[in-house]
C-alpha cells in the first residue's frame, strides 16, 4: 500500500472513532502515530518528530491569545455584562413584534465582541434570555432557535477563538481576519432579527408583546453597558490601528473585564480561582485538540495527500468556483457531525492548499481572508443543524419541556439566512474585504 493510500485510508478510520465517540483531539492523535508508523515502517523518527512537533506547536506565541479571551469571557460572565446588553438591547427593540427574541440576537451579539467562544455565549445568553422570552410567552421552538443561533455570534464576530486557529493554521495575519469578520458578524446579527420578524408574522401566537420602555429605562439601561463598549473598542480599536498587537489586545481586554467585574462586586476570591479553573480546562481541551490535528496533519504531510490533492483538483481543469462550492458543501455536511474547532483543525491544512493554488481574480491574502470567513460562516452553521448541532443542546438542556425535536425546528429559519448570507459573501468578496482595504 502506497502512502497516499495509507493517508486516503485514515479518514474512514478517524471518522469511525469518532463516530465511536472517541474524543477528537484523542482520534487524531491516535489515527496519526498509527498512520506515521504503517508509512515509515519504523518508530524512532516519530518519536523525535514527535518531541519536536510538541515544543513547535505550543511555543506558537499566536496560541497565548486563546486563554486570555477565554477568561475574558469568564470575566465578563461573572461581571454581569451579559444581563446588562439584554435588558439594554430589551429596552430598545422588546416593545416590537419579536422584539424580545430581538433582543437576544442583539445581547448575543454584543457579548461576543467579548467573548471569543460560541458555547459561552449561548449558555450564558441563555441563563439571562430564557427566562424573559418564557415570560412574555414567546414558543419554546422560537426561543431556543434564537439564542442558539445568536449564540453562534461569539465565535464570528471578533475576537474569535476559531479565527486565530485559522490564522495559524493558514499563516494569516489574526488582526486582518478580526476586521474581516466584523461586517459578516454584523450581517449576520441582522439576517436573525429579520428572520424573527418573519416567523412571528407567520405564526403571530408564537410571541407576546412587551410593553414599550420609558426614556429614563432606555437612558439607564444604555448608560449600563458602558463597561462593554470600553472593552471592546479598547481590544478590537488597539489591534486595528496598531497600538497593540492581537495578544496584548487579548492580554488588555482580559484585564480591563476582571476589573470591571472586581468593581461591579461580581468577582470575589471564589469567583476568580473559577474562572482560572474554567478558563484552565477550556484552554486544555482546546490545546490537546490542537496537538492531536498537528500530529495527524504531520502524518498527512509524510503522505504527501494535501500536495496531491491540490494537483488532482487543479489538473481537474474545474473553476474555482465550482472547487470552492464542493468545499463549503463539505463543510456543512461535516457541520453536522463535528465540532467547528475540529473540523477547522482537520480540514484546513487540505483544503487550504487547494483554494491556494486556485486563482479567484485577487491577491493571494485577499483569498485567504475571504476563505477563512466563509468557512467561519459554514462552519458556525453546524453548531445549529442536527444531528450534532452543540449549541442546540446546550440550550435546549436550558429550556425544560421544550422537546429537542422543537429547538431544530426553532433553529431551521436562521440556518437558512445563514445560507443566504453565505451565497451573498460568495458573491460578493467585498463586504468581507471592504474594511481590510480600508484599513490596510
Amino acid at each position: 500500500m502506497s502512502n497516499l493510500e495509507i493517508g486516503l485510508w485514515s479518514f474512514p478510520v478517524l471518522m469511525a472513532l469518532i463516530f465511536l465517540r472517541v474524543p477528537i483531539g484523542l482520534a487524531m492523535f491516535g489515527t496519526g502515530l498509527l498512520g506515521s508508523w504503517i508509512a515509515l515502517d519504523r518508530w524512532t523518527p516519530i518519536l523525535a518528530q514527535l518531541k519536536g512537533l510538541v515544543v513547535d506547536t505550543f511555543s506558537n506565541y499566536s496560541l497565548s491569545i486563546v486563554p486570555l479571551f477565554l477568561l475574558m469571557g469568564q470575566f465578563a460572565t461573572r461581571g454581569g455584562m451579559s444581563r446588562a446588553l439584554f435588558a439594554a438591547a430589551e429596552a430598545y427593540l422588546g416593545h416590537r413584534k419579536g422584539g424580545v427574541a430581538m433582543a437576544s440576537v442583539g445581547a448575543c451579539a454584543g457579548f461576543g465582541a467579548i467573548c471569543g467562544s460560541s458555547l459561552a455565549t449561548a449558555a450564558t445568553m441563555g441563563q439571562v434570555a430564557l427566562p424573559e422570552l418564557k415570560r412574555y410567552g414567546y414558543s419554546g421552538a422560537l426561543s431556543t432557535g434564537c439564542l442558539a443561533a445568536g449564540g453562534t455570534l461569539g465565535i464570528l464576530i471578533p475576537p474569535s477563538v476559531v479565527l486565530v486557529i485559522y490564522a495559524i493554521l493558514a499563516e494569516q495575519n489574526v488582526a486582518k481576519l478580526f476586521i474581516a469578520a466584523f461586517v459578516p458578524g454584523i450581517l449576520a446579527a441582522i439576517g436573525y432579527m429579520i428572520a424573527i420578524a418573519v416567523y412571528v408574522r407567520v405564526r403571530p401566537g408564537s410571541a407576546m408583546p412587551r410593553e414599550k420602555a420609558t426614556t429614563s429605562e432606555r437612558r439607564r439601561t444604555l448608560l449600563a453597558i458602558w463597561p462593554v463598549l470600553v472593552v471592546f473598542l479598547a481590544v478590537i480599536g488597539g489591534i486595528y490601528t496598531g497600538v497593540f498587537n492581537p495578544t496584548e489586545g487579548a492580554a488588555v481586554g482580559a484585564a480591563g473585564t476582571g476589573l470591571i467585574a472586581l468593581f461591579a462586586g461580581g468577582l470575589g476570591w471564589k469567583g476568580l480561582r473559577d474562572s482560572f479553573s474554567e478558563t484552565a480546562v477550556s484552554t486544555g481541551m482546546i490545546f490537546f485538540i490542537v496537538l492531536g490535528a498537528a500530529v495527524y496533519n504531520a502524518f498527512l504531510a509524510t503522505t504527501r495527500l494535501p500536495q496531491e490533492t491540490a494537483q488532482w483538483v487543479t489538473e481537474l481543469g474545474l473553476s474555482p468556483w465550482t472547487v470552492l462550492v464542493v468545499i463549503l458543501l463539505t463543510y456543512l455536511i461535516f457541520g453536522c457531525l463535528m465540532d467547528s474547532l475540529s473540523m477547522i483543525l482537520l480540514t484546513i491544512p487540505i483544503f487550504f492548499p487547494m483554494i491556494d493554488a486556485l486563482d479567484f481574480g485577487m491577491p493571494k491574502e485577499d483569498t485567504a481572508l475571504w476563505f477563512g470567513i466563509l468557512v467561519l460562516i459554514v462552519v458556525e452553521v453546524g453548531l445549529i443543524t442536527p444531528p450534532v448541532g452543540m449549541n442546540l443542546f446546550v440550550i435546549n438542556s436550558m429550556a425544560p419541556g421544550v422537546p429537542i425535536a422543537r429547538t431544530f425546528a426553532g433553529a431551521f429559519p436562521f440556518v437558512l439566512t445563514d445560507l443566504i448570507r453565505v451565497a451573498l459573501l460568495v458573491l460578493v468578496p467585498g463586504l468581507t474585504l471592504g474594511l481590510v482595504w480600508l484599513f490596510y
